[in-house]
């Protein structure tokens, strides 16, 4: 980490050196913007930061609000890579992660080190509507999850996400859109990953991830790619609608949520199922409303993992599914209400975990659209058959240059 650290210092001083007392850019715009007196290159440094408080009380139907915890959280901090090498038809993206929660998940798969690297892909425009995609980066997968944190609508994704999203790996990604007529487009995505996650240094174990998505945009592009942002804080003049569709097929996967969860070990080293994601999502904007909604499903062909004589082993797959709907009003004063329904269906039987409800009412304000804004929001949280529900109120602060 000494080393790691040292050279991030070095980076800044580099920066603090090259810069000028003004800059033209603007807020928001990123830190640095440099292009090469020959144009073959450029490059954008940006850093962003999210501050957190959460607090959280047990609820029971009989005595009311119980004890409770709270805590200061520096829930992300990045620093963001971008531009072209050589023709602005490569470009590339580089995003690394420095709190602890973004470099968390050290195991002997990734050598025990942290896991600073989010993002490192080029995407290569080598053909009229055809892209290639090479490296690590977030998966074809639900909407939400591939909508940047810095740019969602409440503090933080739903449980529909954390318990089903296919997030970040490493492989290859083919991308193709087209119009029929003026205004109607499709777009279709596909990808072959390693199938165990971000920045895993291992020899691949099980089978490759197959994922395929496409989306239909009837009335056309939203505009500044509204469709992967959070709130109206670009008003559509017209109604605009996005519908997407994900099919995940994961060979011999290792782990309980697909390339996510925990590592499923077994007595000849590690359990082996096909696991099936599928996603279905939407999202429709016009003026100052914006509404999203999602649905997920994970199924395996053998959920229960087991040793060589067939005895269990006690992990399972995560299967069941989960639906997920918000939306939200922007007022002109950038201020906006919104709220969220969360339903989590599990597979009792497989997983022992109960169904689980949250409704979610979110107050926010957008200084700089999704570059400067202070979000809040009140959970209530409800699972099937327990007695006791839990109350959560967070508050965060989001600066992204």
């Amino acid at each position: 980490m000494t080393k790691i650290n040292l050279t991030l210092i070095a980076l800044f001083i580099g920066l603090a050196v090259t810069a000028q007392d003004k800059t033209s850019n603007k807020f928001g715009k990123g830190l640095y913007n440099v292009v090469a007196e020959d144009s073959s290159y450029s490059m954008k440094f940006a850093i962003r930061f999210q501050s957190l408080f959460i607090g959280e009380w047990d609820v029971n139907d009989s005595t009311g609000v119980g004890a409770g915890n709270s805590q200061f959280l520096l829930r992300r901090a990045r620093l963001k890579f971008g531009g072209f090498a050589f023709n602005p038809k490569v470009k590339y993206k580089v995003e690394i992660g420095l709190t602890n929660r973004d470099i968390s998940g050290a195991s002997s798969h990734t050598k025990g080190a942290p896991r600073l690297i989010l993002d490192a892909v080029v995407k290569w425009n080598f053909y009229k509507n055809f892209s290639l995609w090479a490296g690590q980066t977030k998966l074809p997968g639900n909407r939400e999850r591939v909508i940047s944190s810095a740019n969602l609508q409440f503090v933080d994704r739903s449980k529909l996400n954390s318990n089903f999203n296919i997030d970040r790996d490493m492989g290859a990604q083919l991308r193709h859109h087209f119009k029929v007529g003026k205004n109607f487009t499709v777009k279709e995505m596909f990808s072959v990953s390693q199938g165990e996650g971000r920045n895993i240094t291992d020899v691949n174990l099980g089978g490759y991830q197959y994922t395929s998505r496409i989306e239909i945009l009837p009335f056309g592009e939203f505009k500044s790619k509204g469709d992967y942002t959070g709130s109206a804080v670009k008003r559509e003049d017209k109604p605009k609608l996005a519908l997407g569709g994900t099919y995940d097929a994961h060979n011999r996967a290792v782990k309980t949520k697909s390339n996510q969860g925990s590592w499923m070990e077994n007595d000849e080293g590690y359990f082996e199922t096909d696991i099936t994601t599928i996603f279905g999502d939407m999202a429709f904007k016009y003026g100052g409303f914006s509404m999203m909604a999602e649905y997920a499903m994970r199924s395996a062909e053998q959920d229960s993992a087991m040793n060589s004589d067939f005895s269990y082993t006690g992990d399972v797959v995560q299967v069941g599914a989960g639906m997920n709907f918000q939306m939200g009003y922007m007022f002109k004063n950038n201020w906006e209400v919104a709220g969220r329904y969360t339903l989590t269906d599990w597979d009792t039987d497989v997983t022992g975990k109960e169904d689980q409800t949250q409704y979610t009412l979110g107050v926010s304000k957008f200084f700089v659209g999704h570059k400067l804004k202070v979000q809040s929001d009140v959970t209530y949280s409800e699972t099937v058959d327990d007695p006791d529900s839990e109350l959560i109120y967070r508050i965060q602060f989001d600066l992204h240059f």
